[in-house]
């Protein structure tokens, strides 16, 4: 049984454990996924209780968005979805504030659907965060007129959490946070306060926290960011948690469950590719980290993780 949690002041319950869509159709940075695939691995989220989809318009260069929407096609009240604003479909980058409205309704028909159920800027520049660019006043239009229930943001850090949190009156922040990069959680409890529901996005680093990886492991691609130094260091910790895994408990299980421990998360989105994954990724919601482990993790970050520089 999938457990949910509040979807910050939207008076919608979603799935603890919810659906990356970035790889839906992405044929930029993955290997593609077949249109009848996509759509079924999405039938198959929605049965196995599974109802919060995160996409974006560039994601798959709109694929994500137009495969989400096929999908969801007669099914869209049992599904709640957030896509974004800032990055398009063409590959291009345009943050201005008259662009919103353009965008929200792009991506509305790609979604073949009559409203979102939240809209986020997508990674903007940190000027852009307070509001003083227009950017909440066209969002609250498009909230007034039905075809958004929320907004918010998708950040990675500290500052852009807090510049948010004091000076806007944002519903959802997106936010990078795993047992390797766990800063911005300094900032949770200050969003619960506000009532801002938390999207966590990365929850398995990129893939090194599914351990599947290792010092040897060579990474084509987006994930070719990585310097063989950041490689070494990833692997070496690696090996120091693999006390968080058991017969029961693989890597990625005990990855989302520890984002799954801060009770301010709303949802945790890792990528999905296959059934395979799927199931291992809803089996992070049948049982909780031992709170021993979560304290072991957290002292880690601070005493080792912290001050390493590992990427994203």
């Amino acid at each position: 049984m999938m457990n949910s949690r509040t979807y910050g002041r939207t008076g919608k319950s979603v799935s603890e454990i919810g659906f990356g869509g970035w790889q839906l159709g992405n044929r930029q940075d993955w290997e593609a996924m077949e249109e009848d695939a996509a759509v079924r691995l999405v039938h198959e989220a929605l049965e196995r209780g599974i109802n919060f989809f995160d996409t974006a318009p560039n994601y798959g260069l709109g694929k994500s968005e137009e495969l989400l929407g096929k999908a969801l096609a007669g099914k869209r009240r049992n599904a709640v979805i957030n896509t974004k604003f800032g990055h398009q479909a063409d590959g291009s980058s345009n943050y201005g504030a008259d662009q919103i409205r353009a965008s929200v309704e792009v991506s509305l028909q790609r979604l073949q659907t009559d409203y979102v159920d939240s809209v986020l800027i997508h990674n903007p520049p940190f000027d852009m965060l307070d509001g003083k660019h227009g950017h909440y006043e066209e969002l609250e239009k498009l909230k007034a007129e039905g075809k958004i229930l929320t907004y918010g943001v998708s950040v990675d850090s500290i500052p852009d959490m807090l510049e948010v949190i004091e000076h806007t009156n944002i519903g959802v922040l997106e936010v990078m946070f795993n047992i390797f990069y766990q800063e911005t959680a300094e900032a949770f409890k200050r969003a619960q306060d506000n009532n801002i529901a938390i999207i966590v996005k990365v929850p398995l680093d990129s893939g090194w926290l599914s351990g599947k990886y290792n010092s040897q492991s060579s990474f084509e691609g987006v994930r070719s960011r990585w310097s063989p130094e950041v490689i070494r260091k990833r692997a070496a910790l690696l090996e120091q948690i693999k006390f968080i895994t058991n017969e029961e408990t693989t890597m990625t299980m005990a990855a989302l469950r520890f984002i799954l421990a801060y009770p301010e998360v709303t949802t945790v989105i890792p990528g999905v590719r296959n059934s395979a994954q799927l199931i291992e990724n809803i089996s992070a919601s049948a049982a909780a980290m031992p709170e021993a482990h979560v304290k072991k993790l957290q002292d880690l970050w601070i005493t080792e993780i912290r001050d390493q520089k590992l990427g994203w």
